[in-house]
């Protein structure tokens, strides 16, 4: 494998390395810069409307708060050969990494911020306070928005790290229900805050392994001594339907193209596959490695060291402080007491800003340079479906997301795409269509994927249209394969006394009667259905990647890789996050261009919303529960209701979509989905914290944030 190191800018100017190989199968002009991106022009019909919408998203609006301004300054490409055979040799990597200000740079910030707007002012000395808790959504959020978000993060500790008035950072932990890639990306920022030189102290009352992971970054940690600090594992499993739908009187029919696609196992089985448990065992192995080697290195100890720790069972703090895995078992007043000290204010005041705060600080005030042309960012997550929804951090709505690229094509100010995809899939045509319109756009500008927590099915459908992909090491991707399912109902119907007949004209008009089992026709029709979807995901996947449709086959199948699996087999060209996808499509520009030197900035052109009700709320919906799947069921008997419909009612009125039934709706009818299954890898610490514990209950505010 011919590999090359590029050493790259990412957002803010900052050095991104990143590594690009051939594939086994000879793969290479997708990567990053390898291949000159064609552009065409664009249309100039509808400039107005689309200048009015990107002005709203900071796209001509420079002093946008929010807004990432990057460097052009690029370091030149460098050639790297192969050292040797091993797998970690050969993998991409893109990491973020500190560069000193110059003496002028430092005089122009200083400058800057003397004349800051008053509400982007605060005192020197000053510590910034990052408290983290409960999901990390992937878009930047909105006015009535959680006070955080992936891209919000991220980009103040960038700030911060640059910023002469801050001295450190105080990171406030509670329990996180993020995946494994996305604390990824907040792990690599607070490392680049930690190469500034500023002091980082980490508190946490709570917490598992995600927690401590996130902790690890700093140098400083400190728990109180009757705090619960759990670190006893990893672990990751299946539910299985089979016998409540055999108590109902529930007959699945369910089809999986691929050894490896259990999507349909939830509803076949009543126990796990051994396909299923040797793709998920690997999974847990990657997880596992990963934290253990990162644990490692932060605290100065060795993998066996950390296996043992996670073997140990520590049920007394005082063990961790001992063997150097916290600094001190300090209570919360005695972390304020030093941040006092190190922050130089009066005694009673802790001089800091919150990150709510600090997101009204213009990134330009540290020197990062704008360019007219901007780097796009458009974010997708939650389940693929089909139609006019508004998306949401839970669906992917089809028509919204066409149009937003559609408008991004026609956008002359718009250089290039990242698309951020976080999806385990859903529905197949949805999927195919918006393949469809980042092939096209692709066509013109550059597009790159960013894979999130995961991007698998439906997920990796979008992100294969791209013209390169970025995964996390942990992220969770592949799963090209299909599975169709529908249910049959006649012996429910028996037991209720409820009877169904129907008058059809054609062969196959009765194939979604749910009263009956399929004829041997039906049953034939829905194989090959099923069959030809799969095929058609497969190779366009094998097209989409610059693979023979055998060399596909052998990784498709319906199985699921990390992203560090994923590249040695093609199916991902680099490792790492946002950043080095976003230098990814400026070098992809700027090889076009012809101009090294051209200025680009990227802008986030997605946005959560959210609502003053929410706040008031609290938000949240209705979990799904099997008491809940039974009462859906029975409703639809007695009611006399179609099944899909009394499911979209039920997901409809839980105010967030329970993932559940939304894989049910989808599978329920008849026609086949790219839907993986929702694989989250959890410490078994992590997972000992109750889920109804939030940011307010942890952390009242008579802490920190108080006297900021």
């Amino acid at each position: 494998m011919n590999g090359m190191l590029h050493s790259l800018t990412g957002p803010y100017g900052l050095p991104v390395t990143a590594h690009t190989c051939r594939s086994p199968t000879g793969h290479l002009t997708r990567l990053g810069i390898a291949r000159e991106a064609t552009h065409g022009r664009c249309s100039h019909q509808l400039r107005k409307v689309k200048r009015h919408q990107l002005s709203r998203a900071g796209v001509d609006n420079q002093s946008n708060p929010g807004e990432p301004i990057e460097s052009p300054t690029v370091i030149p490409v460098a050639e790297h050969q192969e050292a040797g055979k091993g797998a970690e040799d050969q993998l991409l990597r893109g990491e973020l990494a500190f560069r000193p200000p110059t003496v002028a740079q430092q005089y122009w910030t200083n400058f800057r911020l003397f004349f800051a707007l008053p509400w982007r002012r605060f005192k020197r000395d000053s510590v910034f306070a990052l408290e983290i808790a409960g999901g990390i959504g992937d878009k930047q959020t909105g006015r009535f928005g959680d006070a955080y978000s992936l891209p919000q993060i991220c980009e103040a500790l960038i700030k911060a790290a640059y910023d002469p008035r801050i001295k450190g950072l105080y990171l406030k932990l509670g329990p996180v229900g993020a995946g494994w890639a996305k604390l990824k990306e907040v792990r690599d920022h607070l490392r680049l805050f930690q190469e500034s030189g500023k002091y980082m102290i980490a508190f946490m009352t709570i917490a598992g392994e995600k927690e401590y992971y996130l902790a690890s970054a700093c140098s400083e940690i400190y728990i109180p001594p009757t705090g619960r600090l759990q670190l006893a594992g990893f672990s990751l499993g299946g539910t299985f339907l089979r016998g409540v739908l055999e108590k109902l009187g529930i007959e699945p029919e369910v089809r999986r193209i691929g050894t490896f696609k259990s999507a349909g196992d939830q509803l076949l089985r009543k126990d796990m596959s051994d396909s299923q448990r040797e793709q998920l065992t690997a999974i847990l192995e990657d997880v596992t490695l990963g934290f253990k080697q990162t644990i490692a290195e932060a605290r100065g100890k060795t993998v066996e060291e950390v296996s043992a720790l996670l073997d140990e069972g520590v049920y007394d703090n005082e063990k961790y402080k001992q063997g150097g895995w916290v600094t001190d078992l300090w209570y919360e007043d005695q972390v304020m007491q030093t941040l006092k000290e190190r922050t130089g204010g009066k005694p009673d005041i802790i001089r800091g800003v919150s990150l709510k705060r600090y997101a009204w600080v213009s990134p330009r005030a540290f020197g990062f340079e704008a360019g007219r042309k901007v780097i796009a960012i458009i974010r997708t997550s939650g389940i693929i479906v089909g139609g006019d929804g508004a998306p949401s951090d839970s669906v992917i709505s089809a028509r919204p997301f066409i149009k937003m690229l559609r408008q991004a094509g026609k956008t002359d100010s718009i250089a290039a795409v990242v698309l951020r995809v976080d999806s385990g899939g859903g529905d197949a045509l949805a999927s195919d269509l918006m393949w469809r319109e980042i092939q096209k756009l692709a066509e013109k500008k550059p597009v790159v994927a960013s894979m999130g927590d995961v991007a698998g099915s439906g997920g990796y459908y979008l992100a294969m249209g791209a013209n390169a992909i970025v995964a996390q090491p942990l992220t969770i991707t592949g799963s090209i394969g299909v599975v169709a399912a529908t249910f049959k109902l006649q012996e429910v119907y028996r037991r209720a006394g409820y009877t169904k007949t129907v008058i059809s004209r054609g062969r196959y008009a009765e194939q979604g009667n749910e009263s009956r089992p399929f004829t041997e026709e039906e049953a034939t029709l829905f194989d090959r259905a099923t069959d030809f979807a799969y095929a058609s995901f497969r190779d366009r996947a094998a097209s989409s990647r610059g693979m023979s449709i055998e060399d596909m086959q052998a990784v498709a199948q319906g199985r699921v890789w990390t992203g560090r699996a994923a590249i040695s087999r093609g199916l991902v060209d680099a490792l790492g996050g946002v950043a080095t996808a976003v230098e990814m499509a400026k070098e992809r520009v700027r090889l076009a261009a012809g101009d090294q030197e051209l200025r680009l900035r990227s802008v986030e052109l997605s946005r959560a919303k959210g609502s003053p009700l929410a706040l008031l709320t609290g938000g949240g919906g209705a979990m799904a529960s099997v008491a809940g799947l039974i009462q859906v069921v029975w409703m639809a008997v007695t009611q006399g209701s179609s099944l899909q419909q009394l499911l979209l009612a039920a997901a409809q009125a839980s105010g967030q979509t329970p993932q559940l039934l939304q894989q049910l709706n989808l599978l329920q009818s008849g026609s086949a989905v790219a839907l993986m299954d929702d694989i989250e890898v959890d410490g078994c610490g992590s997972s000992l914290v109750s889920p109804c514990d939030t940011r307010q209950s942890l952390y009242p505010r008579d802490g920190c944030d108080e006297v900021l």
